[in-house]
């Protein structure tokens, strides 16, 4: 059914990182959001009513609350394509995360009216009429959100939508809570439990844990999160597959919404090489992955030594002790400049965000250092590694 959906309302459907592919895309998941929240709605305030469940009520409106989160959704994935002006040259692809946002505050509002309806319902507890007709509509309700989970997924993980993404959370969650009501009937049908009250509580807290999450996730890209590890893998093989490329470093992606990213890099090239073919090569790479990626990037090139083999050496014999000293360092840009009365050892050294214990690693390098040759200072600057 999905499958078919895409084929039938999303033109060019292969293409996701064309932008009004995505566009076409989010309005299919916003359009038949909307259509199913709305109807479920309707079915349960009705079946609510007529049982006198608040649970089901309560249930009713967590639907209508997707419906307009699926309005939001439209809305702000419509606005991220609004072309690069004046005040944003990279464009306003960051919208798509203020509705990821903004779906996660309606589910985290919708949760804490349900936890107050079903706190006071457990102090004051109703019985309830259940019938075949209200247990038929909750059966289909639990199917049909489980398929608008499959529906959503599918679509948010073809167009890195996070927006889509936090949908299908929310749809999952749905689908649990409405099974927890139809559980509350069963034990009220059998052995008369009135335990509405507290099945409408944990509704609530499963609809606020999906809540919670969603904005956890948004927040964590509008603040610049960890990139995606493929990506940065995809980006390091195809810039190493070129012959002249030794190695890669300060590789960062700066993230403008989903589909916008921009990347920069540093490329180790030989310092005796031909600048003007390693210059073409370098354009060549960036043209590659711009094409291929979708994401511009810059290369810098950074020369370096590799035909001096009391340099490579000592190169190798600082990157091996590095590797012991912990495995998540690294080092690049070494140099070796001689003087009258010592000799600076001069390199970049990397350091996973957050690493504690940066003095005590400058004096054990430098302690090295001296084992290798008194003569030897070290010159190190620190960077961070962004992936």
């Amino acid at each position: 059914m999905t499958s078919w959906l895409i084929k039938r309302f999303v033109p060019n459907c292969e293409n996701t990182g064309d932008g009004k592919v995505r566009t076409a895309y989010a309005t299919l998941g916003a359009t038949v959001g909307i259509a199913v929240n709305v109807l479920l709605a309707a079915a349960k305030f009705l079946m609510g009513v007529l049982s006198g469940s608040l649970a089901v009520t309560a249930d009713a409106a967590n639907n209508l609350s997707d419906a307009a989160g699926s309005i939001v959704a439209l809305i702000t994935t419509r606005m991220a394509q609004k072309p690069v002006d004046a005040d944003h040259p990279f464009g306003h692809g960051r919208m798509e995360y203020l509705g990821s946002l903004a779906v996660g505050a309606l589910i985290v509002v919708m949760a804490v009216s349900l936890l107050r309806d079903g706190v006071a319902a457990i102090f004051n507890p109703q019985p309830l009429t259940v019938s075949l007709v209200v247990v038929i509509v909750m059966v289909l309700s639990v199917g049909f959100k489980l398929w608008l989970y499959l529906f959503y997924r599918k679509l948010g993980k073809q167009t890195q939508n996070g927006t889509l993404l936090a949908t299908s959370k929310d749809s999952l969650s749905d689908a649990i809570a409405t099974g927890a009501v139809l559980l509350s009937m069963l034990l009220f049908t059998l052995f008369g439990w009135m335990i509405d009250g507290y099945i409408g509580v944990v509704v609530a807290l499963l609809v606020l844990k999906a809540g919670y999450e969603v904005c956890r996730d948004t927040v964590d890209s509008l603040l610049g999160g960890k990139p995606d590890p493929e990506k940065i893998q995809q980006i390091r093989q195809m810039l190493m597959s070129n012959e002249g490329i030794l190695g890669i470093h300060d590789l960062v992606l700066h993230d403008y919404g989903p589909g916008r990213c921009f990347a920069s890099a540093h490329a180790e090239v030989s310092a005796k090489g031909d600048i003007l073919a390693i210059h073409e090569m370098i354009d060549d790479a960036e043209r590659k992955i711009s094409r291929e990626l979708n994401m511009p990037i810059c290369i810098h090139m950074d020369p370096i030594v590799t035909d001096d083999e009391n340099i490579n050496q000592v190169r190798r014999q600082m990157e091996e002790f590095l590797m012991h000293t912990d495995a998540s360092l690294s080092m690049h840009d070494f140099r070796m400049v001689p003087g009258q009365g010592h000799t600076n050892l001069i390199f970049d050294c990397v350091l996973p965000a957050g690493y504690k214990g940066r003095q005590e690693l400058h004096q054990a390098l430098c302690a090295y250092a001296s084992s290798l040759d008194e003569r030897y200072q070290l010159v190190v600057e620190y960077d961070t590694d962004y992936t």
